[in-house]
């Protein structure tokens, strides 16, 4: 048995893990490139609870007693709007990232429990346009497979400024998943690596996404809402800035959001937390008069259905999941844990998005490696799981006395801590208190 000196112990500035980082530069001279997302302990929605009701409020019964999770989308111009059975989509995540079958999967698994998916960054694919019931198309500084064709064929178009993993820069595609198809797709040469721009070429100030959001509009004869992403950085002006553009609906991001491949420090220290970024939205779209009209939707670590819940809770109209909908298909499964190992990394811990060697043929172009994620049972291992967060969300609701979620208020919320608290607003629990509130 191997007995540690008492007298060694790491820095909490430079512990083993700092060190190593800093070893690897020196000896590579090159800065750190991985997928997922940020691994750093943030405020997040397991810091807050939900008040049930006992004898002040009255709670719904069980399942006899309805609880609604429909939400209209995109209405507020009158463009035809998107109307989802449940308040849970599909982010989007481009092909080239995933790979086909992992798109079409995601198509399927939506349509069967009458939700959207995303196209990402790339362009359309006949397969993910087949098999999803709603799809809305992305439309980023890159312009990479940005086809007007493709655009009228959507139900709606999300403009891309940010993203919740890199608020302010552009994602990578590495030149090992560049393969014939992708290139064709984006317009690139084969095998050689990629970085989408960080902002749109004809973009130079918010006045200019006034312009854009009516030339998509003549684009798709006013029929197709307009969404706009952000990722969460300054979330009340990048909102009202949206609103007064003519935005439809304005999808948030936080830090928590994954990433294909993009920089570590990046990841880790850009952005503000999901938590911290919806109630500075709401109040931008309460002080315009727009809340409920103009929808919101949260991404960025949604994994369960109490985190659905807490996010509607807070003003949200929908959540939008990326990361929890690849582990859902079967990124990270034990089935493949051997080769995980052989990688260098181990079930639930791989992160090698840009590598193009993912065993569960998710993340890859890889035509071996792909093939092995069945696109039918990927869609329905995804349907379940979508179905499992509405069943929890509207059992949260129930029990709050609300017969449907988007009924759920910041009144049925406490925080643990003081940070989150501070962050959402809401009482910490216990007391009345809410930090820097009088």
């Amino acid at each position: 048995m191997t007995h540690l000196d008492p007298a060694l112990r790491e820095s909490a500035t430079f512990d083993r893990a700092t060190i190593r980082d800093i070893q690897r530069a020196a000896d590579s001279g090159i800065y750190r490139i991985r997928g997922w997302g940020a691994k750093r302990s943030l405020p997040h929605f397991d810091d807050l609870l939900f008040l049930g009701a006992s004898v002040s409020r009255y709670p719904l019964e069980g399942y006899r007693e309805a609880c609604g999770t429909d939400v209209v989308i995109g209405a507020r111009h009158g463009a035809v709007p998107l109307h989802l059975d449940i308040p849970v989509t599909i982010a989007g995540m481009s092909f080239g990232a995933l790979s086909a079958n992992a798109k079409e999967a995601l198509g399927r698994g939506a349509s069967a429990v009458g939700t959207s998916t995303t196209t990402g960054d790339g362009g359309m694919t006949p397969e993910e346009r087949e098999h999803s019931k709603t799809l809305v198309y992305q439309y980023l500084p890159s312009r990479y497979g940005m086809n007007p064709d493709a655009i009228r064929r959507a139900d709606a178009i999300e403009i891309v400024l940010g993203q919740g993993a890199k608020p302010g820069g552009g994602g990578m595609l590495l030149g090992q998943k560049i393969t014939e198809r992708v290139a064709a797709m984006r317009t690139l040469p084969v095998g050689i690596d990629q970085r989408s721009p960080s902002r749109h070429p004809d973009w130079t100030g918010p006045d200019d996404l006034t312009i854009k959001i009516a030339e998509l509009r003549e684009l798709t004869d006013w029929q197709k809402p307009i969404l706009v992403k952000v990722g969460a950085s300054r979330p009340y002006y990048d909102t009202a800035l949206a609103v007064k553009a003519g935005a439809d609906a304005v999808v948030l991001d936080g830090m928590q959001g994954g990433t294909a491949a993009t920089q570590d420090v990046f990841i880790e220290h850009v952005g503000i937390p999901t938590l911290a970024a919806i109630r500075p939205a709401v109040d931008a779209l309460q002080e315009l008069g727009v809340h409920r009209e103009v929808q919101l939707i949260v991404s960025g670590g949604i994994r369960s259905g109490a985190d659905v819940a807490k996010a509607l809770a807070l003003g949200a109209d929908a959540v939008s999941i990326g990361t929890a909908a690849l582990i859902a298909l079967g990124d990270n499964s034990p089935r493949f844990a051997e080769e995980y190992e052989s990688l260098g990394s181990a079930a639930g811990f791989y992160e090698d998005f840009q590598d193009g060697r993912d065993p569960a043929g998710i993340t890859t172009q890889d035509p071996e490696l792909a093939s092995r994620l069945d696109p039918v049972a990927g869609g329905e291992r995804l349907a379940n799981y979508l179905r499992v967060l509405t069943m929890e969300a509207q059992t949260i609701a129930r029990a709050c006395g609300k017969s449907h979620v988007l009924n759920l208020e910041p009144e049925d919320l406490v925080a643990l801590t003081v940070e989150a608290s501070a962050m959402a607003r809401v009482p910490l629990a216990g007391t009345t208190w809410i930090p820097g509130r009088l």
